[in-house]
């Protein structure tokens, strides 16, 4: 899977995301998605929305591993 293919994926589900994604193979992806959309939420539940968003892709295999970072604008102008 190509990483413009997972970028698309998630936008779907999240389309205010900022989304960066970095793949050497094809199916090891880290992955970074700030949104608005993460404000108030756990890690976990920020976690959880973008993997609903590529759950088709990992059920069938075309993502094998998945490192993934979530975070609000305000979180990553702070980490900037």
């Amino acid at each position: 899977m190509h990483p413009d293919q997972v970028e698309t994926l998630i936008k779907s589900e999240i389309p205010d995301s900022q989304v960066q994604v970095m793949s050497g193979d094809g199916s090891h992806f880290e992955v970074t998605v700030i949104s608005a959309s993460f404000e108030g939420k756990r890690r976990v539940q920020q976690h959880q929305m973008v993997y609903a968003a590529v759950k088709k892709a990992m059920d069938s295999e075309a993502i094998h591993a998945f490192q993934l970072n979530t975070m609000t604008p305000a979180e990553a102008s702070q980490a900037a």
